[in-house]
This record gives C-alpha cells, sequence and structure tokens, in this order.
C-alpha cells in the first residue's frame, strides 16, 4: 500500500475519534497530481482516508504541524522535524455505501491515505436527489455538486453566519431558489423577514411581497398587520409613554371587556371563558380610546358625580374627545371624576398621537380588517394568514424596512407569534405545520435576538427552536454579529453555514455552536473566499468547504464606487423626487 500514490502516513495514536498521524517522510511532493487532479496534503478542512479490511474510515485534518504531535511524543528525539496533523473521525464507507459516525477505530500504525475525487464523490454523491437541493460546487472538486438534506436542513434548523460582504444575501438567495424552484416541492412555504428590503428584486419571480407603501404596479401587496392580533403587551408597546402596573392591568381589563363584547359579533361566537386580553379577536381601538379618555376628564354639576358637565359631544372616529367644563379646584362644581380616573390622560394624549401618524397606518388602519365601533369586522385574521402563507408563490416575504424603529422588534416578534400559534392550532389539519411545514427565515436576526433581551421576538423564536420541528416549523437565521445572538437559539441550530469571520468574538460563538470536534475548523472562516463557505451540521455527511452559487442582482450588493463616481451629469430634478418620496415613504 505504501507504493499507492495517495498513501500520506501513519496513525500514531488515537484518542476517542481524534488521530494524530505522522505524515511519511518520503512523500515526493505535498502537492500530488493524482489522475490529472492537483491536492494538498495537510489541509485544514480536507479529509483522510484510514483502510480496515473492508471498511473504509473518514477523517477531517482539524490540525497541521508541531501543535498537532500528541504531548507524550512531543520530547522524543525522533519525532524533531517530522510532519504531523490531528484528523477527528467522521464516518465509515461499509460496501458502497457512506454513513456518518464511526463503529470501528483505527489502531496505531495503520496506513493513512489522501482523499481524492472518487472518495468524495461517494462521500457527497450519496444524497438523495430527492430530498435535497444544490446551493454550489465542493471546492475541494468544483465538478462536484455541494447537496443540502432539506429534511434535516429546516427540521434541526440552521443558522447562516458571516461578516459584512461575505456573502450571506448571496447564500440565503440561492438557497431560498433551490427550495423554490425544485420541481416535487409543490407545497413549499417559506416566511422571510426582510428588515431592509433586499430580497424582493431578487427574489420576485418566486415570491409575494408584503410591504408598507406597496407597489401595486410591481405586484407588492400591502404589509397589514392588525392590532387585535397582537399579544396585550406587545399592543401596548406599540405606543409610547410608560404605565404603572395597575394602570396597565386597569387597560387589559377594558381590553378584555372590549373582546368579550365584539366576540358575539363573531360567527363562530367563541366561549367567553377562553377569551383573554391576548386572544386574536377585534375590537374597536377608537372606541376604547374614546372611552378610556371619557373617564379622565369627565366632570360633574353634582357631589354624587350623575350629572354630567357636557359641553360638545365627540366623536370616536375622528379621535375627538367628549368636552367637559373643567372641573373647579376649591370643590365647588363642576366636580372632577377622582372616583373612575386612572391618571392616564397623558398616555391616552399619546396614544392618540400614535393612531394618528400615518407611519403606522399598517397597525391601526386596517381596511377590511378594521373593526367598526361595535367590533364588527368585514375580514378575518384567516384571510390574512391565508394570504401571507398560502398563496401560490412558495415564498411569502415581509418587507419590514418601513416599519418605525422604535416597534421594529415587537412587530417582527408579533408577526412570528401569530403565524406561529396558527400552526399550532391548526397543527391535525392540512393547513397547519405537521402537514405543510414551515421555513422562517430570520435577516439580521441579531437586531431583534438580542442575547439576554426578554423581547417577544426572542421568546418566539426560542419557543420555535426548541418545539418547531414537532410542529412543522423550520428556522433559518441570518446574522453578521453572532456574538450579539441569543446563545440559546443559536445552540439549537442543527447546521451552521458560515462564511468569512475576521472577529475572533464571533468565531468564538460560532465555536459553541457545533460540535467539539469540529471547533478547529472554525478558525478558517478569516481566509475563506468572498461567496465560500464551510457547511456543517445535519444537512450534510461531513462538513463541506462550498462555493456557492451566484445569485441573480440584488439591493444588497454593494455599490461600485470606481463605476458610479465616473458618471459626471445628475438630474437635478431628482433632489425635488426625493424629497416628495421621503415625505410619502414610498421609492
Amino acid at each position: 500500500m505504501k507504493n499507492n500514490e495517495t498513501f500520506i502516513g501513519k496513525v500514531r495514536s488515537v484518542t476517542g475519534n481524534t488521530l494524530a498521524i505522522e505524515l511519511d517522510e518520503n512523500i515526493h511532493s505535498t502537492i500530488p497530481i493524482i489522475e490529472g487532479v492537483l491536492y494538498r496534503i495537510g489541509q485544514i478542512g480536507s479529509f483522510v482516508k484510514i483502510p480496515i479490511g473492508y471498511i473504509d474510515l473518514y477523517g477531517v485534518v482539524t490540525q497541521a504541524g508541531s501543535d498537532a504531535i500528541p504531548p507524550n511524543l512531543i520530547d522524543q528525539e525522533n519525532r524533531k522535524g517530522s510532519r504531523w496533523i490531528k484528523v477527528v473521525l467522521m464516518g465509515e464507507r461499509n460496501g458502497e455505501k457512506f454513513e456518518r459516525g464511526v463503529v470501528q477505530f483505527p489502531i496505531a500504525d495503520d496506513e493513512v491515505h489522501l482523499v481524492i475525487k472518487n472518495d468524495l464523490e461517494l462521500i457527497y454523491g450519496g444524497v438523495d436527489k430527492g430530498k435535497s437541493i444544490v446551493v454550489g460546487q465542493v471546492s475541494a472538486s468544483e465538478s462536484l455538486s455541494a447537496r443540502l438534506d432539506i429534511d434535516r436542513l429546516i427540521n434541526r434548523h440552521c443558522a447562516i453566519l458571516g461578516s459584512t460582504g461575505s456573502g450571506k444575501s448571496n447564500v440565503v438567495s440561492v438557497l431560498l431558489e433551490a427550495i423554490a424552484t425544485k420541481e416535487n416541492f409543490k407545497k413549499s412555504r417559506i416566511l422571510l423577514i426582510d428588515p431592509h428590503g433586499e430580497y424582493g428584486s431578487i427574489l420576485k419571480e418566486f415570491s409575494q411581497i408584503y410591504k408598507i407603501g406597496a407597489d401595486t404596479l410591481k405586484g407588492e401587496k400591502e404589509l397589514a398587520i392588525p392590532y387585535w392580533a397582537l399579544p396585550f403587551k406587545e399592543f401596548m408597546k406599540s405606543f409610547p409613554g410608560k404605565l404603572n402596573e395597575k394602570q396597565e392591568e386597569y387597560i387589559r381589563e377594558k381590553v378584555l371587556q372590549k373582546k368579550i363584547e365584539s366576540s358575539k359579533k363573531l360567527i363562530p361566537i367563541p366561549k367567553e371563558e377562553a377569551i383573554t386580553a391576548d386572544s386574536p379577536i377585534p375590537f374597536s381601538l377608537f372606541q376604547l380610546w374614546f372611552d378610556l379618555i371619557d373617564i379622565e376628564q369627565k366632570t360633574f354639576n353634582d357631589k354624587d358625580l350623575t350629572e354630567e358637565a357636557l359641553i360638545e359631544q365627540g366623536d370616536p372616529v375622528i379621535l375627538k374627545a367628549n368636552k367637559y367644563s373643567q372641573a373647579s379646584t376649591n370643590n365647588t362644581k363642576p366636580y372632577s371624576n377622582n372616583r373612575a380616573a386612572q391618571g392616564i390622560l397623558s398616555f391616552l394624549n399619546l396614544m392618540r398621537n400614535r393612531l394618528l401618524d400615518q407611519r403606522f397606518k399598517f397597525l391601526y388602519q386596517l381596511n377590511d380588517l378594521s373593526p367598526d365601533l361595535e367590533g364588527k369586522i368585514k375580514g378575518d385574521l384567516d384571510t390574512l394568514i391565508q394570504d401571507w402563507i398560502g398563496t401560490e408563490n412558495p415564498i411569502s416575504i415581509l418587507d419590514l424596512s418601513s416599519v418605525p424603529s422604535e416597534i421594529m422588534g415587537s412587530v417582527s416578534g408579533s408577526l412570528l407569534s401569530i403565524i406561529y400559534e396558527f400552526l399550532y392550532w391548526g397543527q391535525n389539519l392540512d393547513v397547519g405545520g405537521r402537514q405543510t411545514p414551515i421555513l422562517f427565515v430570520l435577516e439580521e436576526a441579531h437586531n431583534y435576538l438580542k442575547a439576554g433581551e426578554d423581547s417577544i421576538s426572542s421568546r418566539i423564536v426560542q419557543k420555535i427552536a426548541k418545539e418547531g420541528r414537532k410542529y412543522g416549523s423550520g428556522l433559518l437565521l441570518i446574522t453578521q454579529r453572532p456574538s450579539e445572538l441569543d446563545e440559546t437559539v443559536l445552540s439549537q441550530c442543527g447546521s451552521v453555514i458560515a462564511l468569512r469571520m475576521t472577529n475572533s468574538n464571533d468565531r468564538g460563538h460560532i465555536k459553541s455552536a457545533v460540535e467539539d470536534s469540529l471547533s478547529d475548523l472554525v478558525e478558517l472562516l478569516p481566509s475563506l473566499r468572498t461567496g465560500e463557505g464551510l457547511i456543517m451540521g445535519e444537512c450534510v455527511k461531513l462538513p463541506m468547504r462550498t462555493k456557492f452559487n451566484k445569485a441573480r442582482e440584488s439591493n444588497s450588493t454593494d455599490p461600485l464606487v470606481s463605476k458610479q463616481w465616473v458618471e459626471k451629469t445628475i438630474d437635478s430634478n431628482n433632489y425635488k423626487k426625493v424629497i416628495e418620496n421621503w415625505r410619502n415613504n414610498k421609492f
């Protein structure tokens, strides 16, 4: 076997699944050419083969040089100047089938061989094409397609991590397009939370886009998120101002009362005992505001507080409160409503301003999803969710680029909560997650999944990460700052696609997210090319260094300064057009 051109050395030490291998001193070249293909011996992330009878063991090189020498051998005289590599065993070939995991282990002096193209085809080529997608080429052999197991990718969750400019958006686009264009995936459902509006152009052929200020001529739909479907705490967070616990509970009771009253107008009528302030039941927010502020401002002409000192009738439709005579300060009429008032007048004034703010129309002015003053509604939540995840297009893009930053985290978390709750309660039906799974794609996840933050977005994503696979909900997280991401969520990602990453703190968090035996491979990340990544975990049989396909041109592509600055003429009329776009919140 030593005469074989693939022979590179021998096993010298076995510790669990980690091998110390001494390269043979008679190797003619560390860059051999085998069957016309150039290979490099001892490259971090490359593979080796250890033949044991009818079985071949395969391992990945995680370390090279003197650091790979076992401590008990490092001082021996005959080891000086020798070349070593450390290898982690990953799987074995039995017959013509490769399987992850190792049953037998090598012993000292077993031969080690270079893995060549045929071996790579055995390792990576055995994936069922019917349940896998192609995202690029294996870097070690660019004629070999990089395939991902779609079941394990989605069911076990995945994170795409990389520095700015490393090609994250390209990888996301390539991956989602591969799913969307898969011929036998006719019921695929993907929900993409896009905080910057960068995927609409690149994935427009396969997606339905929902955004604030939608351009209907481009096929976009207006994004509407009904306030009455939000959990109570997130509903309150949509308004500025702070309340103490007693005041918040007071409003909770009023909201519950409104939901119970308006529930009587639904068909079928829900059970009253099942209704809470969190229940997705429509009610009139304008009427709620009118009733609350009326209690705060009401004055009376008698001490028994029975005769109201009303001057002018208000109108909840236009958020105009009833006008009363100003309360006296010397214990004469008109008397204030101290028995019922809660001291929330300033909060209610801020609430009114928010309801009139056109930037928040997507929450409070909802057309068919806006209840009338009695709580009656033309549409309902089922039609909205069907529109989001039941369309013919496999991808639904919720473009949040125009959502005010102060409520971005709350809105994104509430969206996920609404849809996940729908999938949970529909688990026994064909529209639920168990029978029609869904993939949640969260771009810029670190913005609303910060470590240690008790927000609805963190709570719901943790819930999906821990329980989602039981109900057909998969996660795909994309972030450039894994160190800011909640570690609980990151640790639940069974697959990691790591692109170029130069920050040592971020690499440390990636190490904690992958299995211990592969942590040394993370040190490869600073040297990866743009558009190249290391795929590790459940969705591949072995760690795969991959050159990803190139997606279509997208809005995330950086402008080329050297090209753009060459153009000398600028249309001065466009300055006016920009101000018009700015004022109308529309491009």
